[in-house]
């Protein structure tokens, strides 16, 4: 039997004094949240980022999931999540929405803030105390042009987690794969430059990142030196590789949509050195989650092929994370 975690009653951030080893929910849409428990329960996982999408269709890869609805999030339904947790020994991360808050369709706009500050609500019922999502962005304008409606968006964000108690994890993301995210992408928050001046204008202990090595690779660019400058940001983190295929690079150059030289892996696939990677995480003295993050398109084409690939994340990455978590 796998060891007893905390339940969601306990704030998350005082769980467990190391680091726990967790996948996110949306490589699983097929499951429900019992599920996909009882999955990371089986593999060893101590806890999962649950997705919570409002329900509906997406046409973008890994959005519009929903493991947990919460336009529904009722006592029978907080009474559900608790006996999945009881039951499996999982906990959960934190509460995973990835949507463009900036979008220049103010409609999607709209609707994308609303649910953000649902799912922190959520996540204050729960008693998670993490969330973690995406900037947005108009990826017509420019940095600097996308930033006063920034200010605007995001303020009222943060204060609402501010009262509520749940800390924010923006993922670093750019948001740039295809043509229809051309040139700027989807999200802001893509840079050490970026983050800077982010919390600069917002200070607040309820904003941080939810950082993924894996983005700052395609980028060219070093993904140790930020996790010590932004120490004390790090509210999350998400484990996915990524393979930077030079040749053609090489051929396309960096102006290149980034899938026409970039491959997401798993972990211990691609050019991120684990090893490195750890290293340093640890000498920051984090202590929350570390949450897979498959979007190997060789492992998708069935839930059994989905499980192989959560299995081997797991035995690859179990090396770097105390035995006691």
């Amino acid at each position: 039997m796998k060891h007893s975690t905390p339940s969601p009653q306990n704030d998350s951030r005082k769980v467990d004094p190391t680091m726990q080893l967790g996948f996110v929910s949306a490589i699983l849409p097929d499951l429900n949240l019992d599920q996909v428990f009882q999955t990371a329960n089986e593999i060893g996982y101590d806890c999962v980022e649950v997705m919570c999408w409002p329900v509906g269709k997406s046409t973008r890869r890994y959005a519009g999931i929903t493991h947990i609805d919460v336009a529904t999030l009722d006592e029978s339904a907080i009474a559900n999540v608790q006996e999945c947790i009881d039951k499996h020994f999982v906990a959960i991360s934190g509460l995973g929405y990835y949507p463009n808050a900036l979008s220049p369709d103010k409609a999607e706009a709209d609707a994308a803030v609303e649910q953000i500050k649902s799912v922190i609500t959520a996540a204050a019922t729960l008693g998670i105390g993490r969330m973690n999502t995406f900037i947005g962005r108009d990826w017509t304008q420019s940095v600097d042009a996308n930033w006063p409606r920034f200010l605007e968006t995001w303020k009222p964000i943060i204060r609402h987690a501010e009262e509520h108690d749940v800390r924010v994890g923006i993922e670093n993301c750019p948001m740039f794969f295809t043509n229809d995210e051309w040139p700027g992408g989807k999200n802001l928050a893509h840079s050490p430059a970026i983050w800077r001046r982010m919390f600069n204008d917002i200070p607040s202990d309820h904003f941080g990142l939810n950082y993924d090595p894996s983005h700052m690779v395609f980028q060219q660019m070093d993904y140790l030196a930020p996790m010590k400058e932004f120490a004390d940001k790090l509210f999350h983190i998400h484990a996915k590789d990524v393979r930077v295929d030079h040749d053609r690079l090489n051929d396309v150059g960096i102006l290149a949509n980034p899938n026409e030289y970039h491959t997401p892996k798993l972990p211990g696939m691609g050019h991120v050195n684990w090893g490195d990677f750890f290293s340093v995480l640890t000498d920051t003295g984090y202590q929350g989650p570390v949450c897979v993050e498959v979007e190997d398109r060789a492992y998708e084409g069935s839930v059994e092929s989905r499980n192989a690939a959560l299995k081997q994340s797991f035995r690859f990455l179990k090396s770097y994370v105390p035995e006691d978590c």
